[in-house]
């Protein structure tokens, strides 16, 4: 690891997601983005659901997160995901599904705790959905 790069670590409860030296990391925080550069002033605070990208020497890689939590020391940022997912890896299908069972639970007006998990569920979808449709504007 050089002086221009800063180590990143994102992982989750199914593991490793990405491990190595990044130039830049963009993260979905709870204020906003955050852009992360070598050397970035200590943070702690809590992500929301969206896209994490890390710049590298060889490119960029994309990891959806669906909340958690950033820190960030001088030379490293650890991600603790509550779910996180390579952008190549999302199942449209499945991010499709989940937001057509979630946009139903929020009709049928249960009870207010099936209703913010019904929210939660709809934005993670969302997210996935809307980084899928960023992936296919830069490589159409």
């Amino acid at each position: 690891m050089s002086a221009k790069t800063i180590h990143v670590d994102i992982v989750s409860a199914e593991g490793e997601i990405f491990a190595g030296a990044a130039e830049m990391v963009f993260v979905p925080a709870k204020e906003g983005e955050l852009g992360i550069t070598p050397r970035h002033a200590p943070l702690l605070t809590l992500l929301k659901a969206g896209e994490v990208r890390v710049k590298t020497a060889e490119g960029e890689t994309s990891v959806f997160v669906g909340g958690g939590a950033l820190e960030i020391q001088p030379n490293r940022v650890t991600i603790l995901a509550d779910t996180a997912i390579r952008a190549h890896d999302i199942d449209e299908a499945a991010a499709l599904a989940a937001k057509q069972r979630a946009e139903e639970a929020l009709a049928s007006k249960e009870d207010k705790i099936d209703q913010a998990q019904a929210l939660a569920e709809l934005a993670q979808a969302a997210a996935q959905l809307k980084l899928l449709e960023k992936i296919r504007k830069t490589r159409g």
